[in-house]
């Protein structure tokens, strides 16, 4: 089912409230579309970042395959898919994949809420580790 960690997920769900909760970090509500432009204009203003740095690394370190893993969770929490539908909605963020995955996770409004719901609908919880 998950082929990410859970402890990895649930790290950088820490530190993208951190980075989120920055007071010079406005995120614009997410559009209907997935143009690239709109990521842009959020995070383009944060590229000396420490925390956002360090978050886009980290996912930019991970194989393709596991920062699928990451938007699918996402997707996950968001609604997008139940958790009957995990199998779909991972091959979904694989077929979709692009290498700005990460700026994808940062700029998406209330993400890593939607990351720990995700985690929760598989039955993994940041509160246990």
């Amino acid at each position: 089912m998950l082929q990410i960690s859970p402890n990895l997920v649930c790290w950088f769900i820490s530190h993208a409230r951190e980075f989120h909760a920055q007071e010079d970090v406005m995120m614009p509500e997410e559009p209907d579309h997935q143009a690239d432009d709109w990521i842009e204009e959020a995070l383009e203003e944060h590229a000396d970042n420490v925390v956002y740095l360090e978050l886009k690394n980290t996912v930019e370190e991970l194989e393709p395959e596991l920062q699928a893993n990451m938007v699918a969770l996402m997707w996950l929490g968001r609604g997008d898919y139940s958790e009957d539908e995990w199998d779909l909605a991972l091959e979904e963020a694989k077929s979709n994949w692009t290498p700005r995955t990460a700026d994808y996770l940062l700029a998406t409004p209330m993400g890593a809420d939607y990351l720990a719901e995700g985690l929760a609908m598989l039955g993994h919880s940041c509160e246990d580790d």
